[in-house]
């Protein structure tokens, strides 16, 4: 088998028109799972009830299964057992005209959430619990010491670990196409099935995901470095 070089190139900026698809995935996903997450940790960090279990368990098995089968059990599953739902109470409601980029959302949310969620306690446990203590103390709201002292010195810690947690999840929307959404990958798949050229395809996929991530990459290298400042 021969490699197809002008079907690579052609392909290589066909494949580009899924990548607003996929900024768009990744951009909604963060905007989501970061306050989500950040709140999360701070319940687990803060309080010990109910609430903190159910935190640990969700956070549990969603690093214990694959994000592959997480998509195959949303995108599969959940629209067949609301349909029967709505059914059940006569809802003039069809589920299955649904956007599928919507399931895309909701796996991608749902498993950023459980990762950030980490990072984020992990780098507040590195933020000495005087300084909140202090604060409450000087007349802060406990909200007012968090922004003010110790998210701004705990974010130089979770920057590094955002970075791989956002490289990743642009990583992982390229599994959007399971769910029919035109991503990079999609678009790329379809093109390489008429004369099957997937090497090509792929390749284009491959240098596409390096380039995005590399830029994210040094997005962050330059934001850690101006959030050093904060660091007591």
């Amino acid at each position: 088998m021969t490699f197809n070089t002008e079907f690579f190139m052609k392909t290589l900026f066909t494949a580009l028109r899924g990548l607003p698809v996929t900024m768009k995935i990744t951009a909604l996903t963060l905007l989501i799972s970061l306050p989500i997450g950040f709140l999360f940790a701070v319940i687990r960090l803060r309080e010990k009830s109910v609430s903190k279990k159910l935190i640990s368990i969700y956070i549990s098995f969603i690093r214990g299964t694959p994000i592959v089968v997480q998509v195959l059990i949303i995108y599969s599953m959940v629209p067949s057992v609301l349909a029967a739902v709505f059914k059940g109470f006569n809802l003039p409601i069809n589920i299955f005209d649904l956007n599928p980029i919507i399931y895309a959302y909701i796996v991608f949310t749902l498993n950023t959430i459980a990762t950030l969620s980490e990072v984020f306690r992990s780098a507040l446990s590195t933020v000495d619990r005087g300084q909140l203590e202090a604060a409450e103390a000087a007349g802060l709201t406990p909200i007012q010491a968090y922004v003010r002292i110790i998210i701004p010195q705990a974010m130089v810690t979770a920057v590094p670990n955002i970075c791989t947690t956002t490289t990743n999840l642009i990583k992982s929307t390229s599994l959007a196409f399971l769910m029919t959404v035109k991503d990079i990958t999609a678009v790329a798949k379809v093109e390489a099935a008429y004369g099957y050229n997937y090497i090509e395809a792929y390749m284009d996929i491959w240098i596409i995901y390096i380039v995005l991530c590399t830029i994210v990459e040094l997005f962050f290298k330059i934001l850690e470095k101006r959030l050093r400042a904060y660091k007591a």
